[in-house]
């Protein structure tokens, strides 16, 4: 086996989020804004939120155990663990090491990876590790395991409806169905002060929303320019955004998605691209002349792109929107949330198509990545992947919280933030059996988790 490196990708995939959720057109009410403005403003249906039993270890946890379940994978054959999360719960310790536990119950102490954090491309550094290590001459022939964990909060105000909270499990091998088309990566890295976590006292973020949307788009254009070279020098033909199926964001709401997949329009246009329509060029035209940082603050190109791109946008980064829309900015999560609504909506249509995906991580750190869709054997077949991520049934099963509970929840999440010698609730009512949830935190800051239908043994950081 360890000599077999075709196709190496996603093999398998699975998705938690909190069963608690708070609909964006009732915060705007509570919040007294105008209407609209989270709903068509953000883009944005509902936000999902960590109560106090809930953390991004309990939810990993839970999406790693039901990951081996559902595909029936021996935690022996795992030989490398990365976890990508920018949550800070421990400044040394990282959170794969709570993951062990799931392990170590089986003997399976020898598993490589730690955790990567960089914002939101945490996940996606965590990925490439994982794909790199199978491909390389270290592996061994088990599988990699990846984890993003995310629960993103902000401080009451603008940036708060752009919250939410996830993990994701995705299991790493050869013969993929969701494979790696490595030679076409391009990557933009920079140092920049658009979001960032510098006060450690708080689980909340400086943001400066108008710089990180400048940051975004700028270093969407450079990767893209970047894989377009790349792709142009290997199959020695133009590439457009017709040369992809679907195109995944990282979304920290709708909105930006949208004016993301118009700015690659918008390139293709600079780029003389033949598939650019003799209609959308006339409509393009007058902003052929502006400088990069006049295209990002122009209002006028954002309304004309998004209007020339809309057709292909319904097509081609529509169905990715689901799981984002519904849930909300799940940092490192975001993006292979949007790659699981694909391949929940289109599974039966993706065979040997191409999925190109943009990884974004404030401070900053990007790249523009694909995936080749291939038939897979089961258990690793697309269908099976779609069934168990069962998207539609988790999202319906959610509970609706008022506006109020939601404040609440958050200001009792401040003050337990950093706190230690606590008990918490414990109401596991509405939690899936299965799902571990956090029972207290020691004198000694150790933290301890119980799993909802399990006698309570809990699981903690020590022995």
């Amino acid at each position: 086996m360890a000599a077999e490196r075709k196709d190496v990708g996603i093999l398998a995939m699975d998705i938690y989020f909190p069963p608690t959720c708070v609909l964006q057109d009732e915060l705007e009410n509570h919040d007294g804004v105008s209407k609209g403005k989270y709903t068509i403003g953000l883009g944005q249906d509902s936000m999902a939120f960590c109560t106090e039993v809930e953390d991004v270890i309990s939810m990993s946890l839970t999406v790693v155990k039901s990951l081996l379940e559902n595909y029936k994978i021996d935690p022996k054959c795992i030989g490398r663990l990365e976890v990508g999360s920018e949550t800070v719960i421990d400044k040394s310790k990282s959170i794969k090491t709570w993951l062990m536990q799931i392990f170590e119950e089986c003997g399976n102490t020898d598993i490589e990876g730690v955790d990567s954090s960089n914002a939101c491309y945490g996940g996606t550094a965590a990925l490439f590790n994982c794909v790199n290590w199978v491909e390389s001459n270290s592996w061994d022939g088990r599988y990699g395991l990846v984890v993003c964990t995310d629960s993103a909060v902000y401080a009451e105000g603008p940036a708060r409806p752009t919250g939410g909270a996830a993990a994701i499990a995705m299991l790493i091998g050869p013969n993929a169905p969701v494979s790696f088309e490595s030679k076409y990566r391009g990557s933009h890295m920079a140092h920049v002060y658009d979001f960032y976590k510098p006060d450690l006292a708080s689980e909340y973020p400086v943001v400066d929303g108008k710089l990180s949307q400048t940051c975004y788009l700028m270093a969407l254009d450079s990767c893209y320019n970047v894989f377009c070279k790349k792709y142009e020098k290997l199959e020695g033909k133009q590439f457009s955004i017709h040369d992809a199926d679907y195109f995944v964001f990282h979304s920290p709401y709708n909105k930006l998605v949208q004016k993301s997949f118009a700015r690659l329009y918008y390139n293709d246009f600079l780029r003389k691209c033949s598939t650019v329509e003799d209609g959308s060029r006339e409509k393009l035209e007058p902003y052929s002349g502006l400088s990069s940082e006049e295209s990002y603050q122009s209002r006028e190109l954002e309304k004309a792109s998004q209007q020339v791109a809309k057709h292909l946008y319904d097509s081609k980064v529509q169905p990715t929107t689901l799981i984002p829309k519904q849930v909300g900015n799940m940092y490192t999560a975001s993006l292979y949330a949007a790659l699981a609504s694909v391949m929940h909506n289109k599974n039966e249509t993706l065979a040997g198509q191409r999925i190109v995906m943009f990884s974004y991580g404030s401070g900053l750190t990007s790249t523009m990545f694909s995936f080749k869709i291939n038939e897979g054997q089961h258990p690793f077949i697309l269908s099976n992947i779609a069934g168990i991520l069962d998207v539609s049934k988790k999202l319906e099963s959610r509970h609706v919280v008022a506006p109020e509970k939601f404040v609440a929840a958050l200001k009792l999440m401040e003050h337990r933030y950093g706190a230690k010698d606590f008990t918490t609730s414990q109401d596991t009512s509405l939690l899936a059996p299965g799902t571990y949830y956090l029972t207290h935190v020691d004198s000694m800051y150790r933290r301890f988790y119980a799993v909802k239908g399990q006698a309570v043994t809990e699981v903690s950081n020590g022995h």
